[in-house]
């Protein structure tokens, strides 16, 4: 809407319900922001505000952010806290109170430092330095827009426009346990995260972004020459671990985003302009050849089971001129069977070697296909294995 020619942002509504009938909360990201416009105000014009407005990041919508508590700490650092409210969604820091405390400083910019229950980086690829306070770079953009917002509100003098702000959470070292924090190398305490300001109750988003951090840290990781490996589940993290050797810190767990790893993959290293020697895919079939039928969200809901790629497979071996190496009963058995785990006893009781050579073709073409969203990537490695972690193809 548009007041006097300037844009008017709208106010988000939390109280209208996500899709799914749940109710979205506030980020600790948009808390954090909330609280630092709180305590400008006490510090700038001695205003104590009960409830302030936080632009989203989507530069359309503002969210109204109740204050829990608003005080001076001395004479140039005032404070202020925000009760998390995550809305419906699972989210580890639900009721925790989010604090900053603001400082003027002589340095003319705006610097950011871990508070009480606020982790700091120690390992590279995150989002921040290493050193840093583990605030992700859009709850930083969205403080410094809330400080240049309540200067030109409080028409304050542009050389106040150099602030500490402090960032905290009464109970982070509690929550950080229970997020991946320490796997990550954060130390300390919770992050400060958010991409739209939002948490989506129940979204896959948030795992989605776990995800890609995991990837970052692994690839950062990286001794030239060094390879990471993925896996959708825990089938063959016993052959990452002990016959590549691979460190955990390398392994990432992707679940059903096989797309969104490469993809994260591919960001990664066009960002930093270099490239992976080698990525490893290990895991069941039932997840990693539904590729075949050119699927990447391989979860049951959002793809069919793998059974029919397997068998097209067969067939186009079959037309290669190197004779009937599957026969017509044993390709109608493949088709008709309820799980890619029958398919693997179907042809491995039938003919050892040639089950083998079946799956060496498969993870051939799986390599194919992912190693085209992946150029980044210099050479792709799949290995296959059945439910009891023995491997099928190329390593059987």
């Amino acid at each position: 809407m548009e007041t006097g020619g300037e844009l008017r942002r709208a106010e988000y509504d939390l109280s209208v319900l996500a899709p799914n009938g749940l109710r979205r909360g506030r980020s600790t990201g948009s808390c954090a922001t909330a609280a630092v416009r709180a305590a400008l105000y006490r510090l700038l014009a001695g205003m104590t505000v009960q409830q302030t407005e936080v632009s989203l990041p989507d530069g359309l919508h503002y969210l109204s952010v109740p204050i829990q508590s608003v005080s001076m700490i001395d004479a140039e650092t005032a404070q202020a806290e925000v009760l998390k409210d995550g809305g419906d969604d699972p989210d580890n820091t639900h009721g925790a109170t989010i604090f900053a405390q603001v400082r003027r400083n002589g340095a003319g910019e705006i610097r950011f430092f871990a508070g009480e229950g606020v982790g700091t980086a120690t390992m590279p690829g995150l989002r921040v330095a290493v050193g840093e306070p583990a605030i992700n770079p859009v709850p930083r953009a969205m403080m410094r827009a809330a400080v240049a917002e309540v200067l030109a509100e409080v028409q304050a003098e542009a050389s106040a426009g150099g602030f500490d702000l402090t960032i905290g959470c009464r109970e982070g070292l509690a929550i950080a346990p229970k997020t991946f924090n320490p796997k990550l190398g954060i130390v300390g305490g919770i992050s400060i995260l958010g991409t739209s300001g939002i948490v989506e109750p129940m979204s896959m988003a948030s795992w989605i972004a776990s995800i890609e951090v995991y990837i970052r840290v692994a690839l950062a990781a990286c001794a030239p020459g060094d390879a990471v490996a993925y896996l959708p589940g825990k089938i063959g993290r016993v052959f990452v671990a002990q016959t590549l050797g691979l460190p955990d810190k390398r392994s990432v767990q992707i679940a059903n985003f096989l797309g969104d790893a490469l993809d994260f993959t591919q960001q990664a290293l066009a960002e930093e302009a270099r490239t992976l020697p080698l990525l490893w895919l290990a895991g069941h079939p039932g997840k990693l050849a539904k590729v075949l039928d050119g699927v990447w969200d391989t979860h049951s809901s959002k793809s069919n089971m793998a059974m029919q790629g397997v068998a097209r497979v067969a067939e186009e071996m079959n037309a290669t001129g190197q004779g009937v190496l599957f026969d017509a009963a044993l390709l109608q058995q493949m088709k008709e069977a309820n799980t890619v785990e029958a398919i693997i006893e179907l042809v491995r009781q039938q003919d050892a070697a040639l089950s083998r050579r079946l799956w060496c073709e498969i993870e051939a073409r799986i390599a194919a296909l992912t190693h085209a969203r992946v150029p980044a990537v210099q050479r792709i490695a799949v290995r296959l294995f059945d439910l009891d972690g023995q491997q099928l193809g190329e390593g059987a």
